[in-house]
């Protein structure tokens, strides 16, 4: 008798960021969710870096290189602790815009927007009334982050 092997179940969270999207092993959704997880946990280190900033220099701060070190290290961590937690949020409405289903082409104008389906006053009068949709809030927190580099 022949038994297979037991596979042991692969946790996202145990996975490298870069190995994260070629994984056989995890769903789209658990790819999806550990992205949006670790995407967030990046925005709140820089979020925790910014408020270690000294504002005033003092002789009693301890600016060497390994207290930057040390620092940089705690503040990965809270950052990943916060995000794992769940209680900021952000990742969660990251993975929501990015499980989003693809628009379908027939809905989709020529110029990649919406075209409203009901009628309006402006149809009436033979101009097409177009619905611009609001930018992934992915998107919104790409365009912050390049501009702040």
């Amino acid at each position: 008798m022949e038994i297979a092997p037991l596979q042991r179940r692969i946790e996202a969270e145990d996975v490298p960021p870069e190995r994260l999207a070629g994984n056989p092993r995890l769903t789209e959704k658990e790819k999806i969710a550990e992205a949006s997880r670790q995407f967030e946990a990046v925005l709140l280190k820089q979020i925790l870096d910014s408020t270690q900033k000294t504002v005033i220099q003092s002789k009693f701060a301890d600016n060497s290189t390994s207290a930057g070190i040390y620092r940089d290290l705690v503040t990965t961590q809270l950052a990943d602790s916060i995000s794992k937690s769940g209680a900021f949020g952000l990742a969660k409405t990251f993975e929501h815009q990015l499980d989003r289903p693809p628009v379908a082409a027939s809905t989709a104008g020529s110029d990649g927007t919406h075209v409203a389906s009901h009628t309006s006053g402006t149809e009436a009068a033979g101009r097409p009334h177009h619905h611009h949709p609001k930018p992934h809030a992915a998107t919104e927190a790409l365009s912050i982050l390049h501009a702040h580099e």
